[in-house]
């Protein structure tokens, strides 16, 4: 089980850069972009010219929010400036984004994607061979790349296309035509294992051999009492804010937890955020989270996810001690 680091995503293009540098230092053997306040590919371009050999990854670029041309040569770009260490993770957001915030069209999200994986393979073929583009769907046409706007064939070959998903639609788009699949931080052992796993062994003909499943999975770490105390508080809300949202609504489905959801929607259009946390009790903490010492949180994950996920990260949403990070990650690497 490899071990990548994940950056805030609070961090600038120059920050993402210099996390990225940090994290091929630290031994991780991935670093994860995620798209928030800047556009990911240029931290990407940043992080990609600043380091030598850790995997970068884009987690996620919001695909709906880009055409299949537009994503396919940044993404061939990234290739060459990384030289092959590239992997394009997408996902699709949710409507309200897509619609209000970049002013794009939202309809049937998994045929939708379905066609944007499809369409972009396409163009990267048409960048290789020179051949004439003839992308024609149901969302998506390309039907011009004249030589002088084509990049030609990338040395480096096609980045791995990873997909951001939860429900079951989503997942079988994974396994039918990506490299991988991106699960969420709300993401519990038995929904991996019983709805997630059987999900895309069904899509891809039961055999996941090379299929990449990465997860972040959230992390209580502090040195002293207080310090893990405000670790957990943090956890609750992201627990909280997570479990509140539609989209995320079939894993609270899978522990029988729909009511919960209901309750979380309705104080979150409110903003009742404290309200909000204190209906996370300890068992659905312990269902979505580990911690303790490093030591304990990384024989946790083992626990959790070995044998169920091929990388993992580690999920800290309050304001982690970075040396208890690096510990567990090292943790998890020595006897992983």
């Amino acid at each position: 089980m490899l071990v990548e680091a994940v950056v805030d995503v609070r961090n600038d293009p120059e920050g993402v850069e210099a996390a990225a540098v940090r994290a091929e230092q630290e031994g991780y053997s991935g670093v994860g972009i995620p798209e928030t306040q800047h556009d990911v590919f240029v931290a990407l371009g940043l992080a990609a010219r600043a380091t030598e050999r850790i995997t970068l990854q884009s987690a996620i670029a919001v695909a709906f929010a880009r055409t299949p041309m537009t994503l396919a040569m940044a993404a061939n770009d990234i290739t060459l400036i990384s030289k092959g260490r590239f992997e394009l993770g997408i996902g699709s957001q949710v409507k309200p984004h897509i619609e209000r915030r970049f002013g794009m069209p939202w309809s049937r999200p998994a045929a939708r994607m379905e066609e944007f994986v499809g369409a972009m393979r396409a163009i990267w073929d048409a960048f290789a061979s020179g051949e004439r583009l003839d992308v024609r769907g149901e969302f998506y046409s390309h039907t011009l790349l004249t030589e002088i706007f084509s990049p030609g064939p990338n040395p480096y070959g096609n980045p791995p296309v990873l997909l951001a998903a939860v429900g079951t639609r989503m997942i079988e788009v994974a396994g039918r035509v990506t490299d991988g699949i991106m699960c969420h931080p709300l993401t519990s052992k038995r929904y991996m294992s019983d709805v997630i796993l059987p999900t895309l062994r069904d899509a891809r003909g039961g055999d996941l051999d090379g299929f990449t499943v990465s997860m972040p999975a959230f992390v209580v770490l502090g040195a002293d009492e207080q310090a893990r105390a405000r670790a957990l508080a943090g956890t609750r809300r992201q627990i909280a804010f997570y479990a509140s949202t539609p989209a995320y609504r079939p894993v609270l489905e899978a522990h029988g937890w729909e009511d919960l959801h209901v309750r979380l929607n309705g104080l979150s259009r409110r903003q009742a955020w404290d309200e909000m946390a204190g209906l996370i009790d300890d068992e659905i903490v312990d269902t979505f989270a580990v911690g303790g010492t490093p030591e304990q949180a990384a024989a946790g994950l083992r626990e959790r996810f070995g044998g169920l996920a091929t990388r993992l990260s580690l999920n800290t949403p309050y304001e982690a001690d970075p040396e208890l990070v690096l510990a567990t990650a090292k943790a998890l690497r020595e006897n992983g």
